[in-house]
């Protein structure tokens, strides 16, 4: 009876530990491309969050309008991040996957410059990259007219339903999930042999 009690244990702690390979696979590309995207202070987490709420970290995940990867990114959005930088070289590699998402993550954050703090700007390019900018500002202006901070992603939550063809429940339960996963990811702990950066 102990031994196959034991045996169960380490049978557990085997699966533990390859679910934890299989979830820190990516992290050195991860952290590459938000340290050369974002800056070397930038919390590559946030980019691995919305990889989980993407694709569950599935390289061969593609979503039913044919979004491919891990971050889930278009062909003809990945076409116009290629032309931009020659050397990302396949939609289905997962680090240039990894790279366009991130890539794309951050001509969204450019275009969000009056939203602060951080954690919200994060909100807004996160509910661009699931709905299109377009989307997002028609949401601000609906909250303008109703005299709601604009730049405020609750307020945005709160008008999403008067915004015609937008599936806004998608959107902020995307980004609410990344904010779920990146909280989980920091509370994280590490194990032998790995670093946290």
């Amino acid at each position: 009876m102990k031994r196959g009690f034991v045996l169960f244990v380490l049978f557990l702690f085997t699966l533990e530990l390859a679910a934890q390979n299989s979830q820190s696979k990516y992290d050195d590309t991860f952290r590459k491309y938000s340290k050369r995207f974002f800056g070397p202070g930038f919390d590559w987490k946030i980019f691995k969050a919305q990889g989980i709420a993407e694709s569950g970290l599935s390289p061969d995940a593609e979503s039913q309008v044919g979004a491919h990867g891990l971050m889930q990114l278009m062909p003809s959005t990945f076409a116009e991040i290629q032309s931009r930088n020659p050397d990302f070289q396949n939609i289905n590699d997962p680090e240039w996957n990894i790279a366009g998402g991130i890539y794309y993550d951050r001509i969204l954050w450019n275009n969000w410059k009056e939203i602060s703090p951080d954690s919200e700007k994060q909100r807004f390019t996160f509910g661009s990259y699931n709905a299109g900018r377009g989307t997002i500002m028609k949401a601000q202006s609906k909250a303008k007219d109703k005299n709601l901070d604009h730049n405020a992603w609750q307020n945005i939550k709160q008008i999403a339903p008067e915004v015609r063809g937008w599936r806004h429940e998608e959107t902020i339960n995307y980004v609410h999930k990344i904010d779920s996963f990146h909280t989980k990811l920091l509370k994280e702990k590490i194990g032998p042999g790995r670093k946290q950066r």
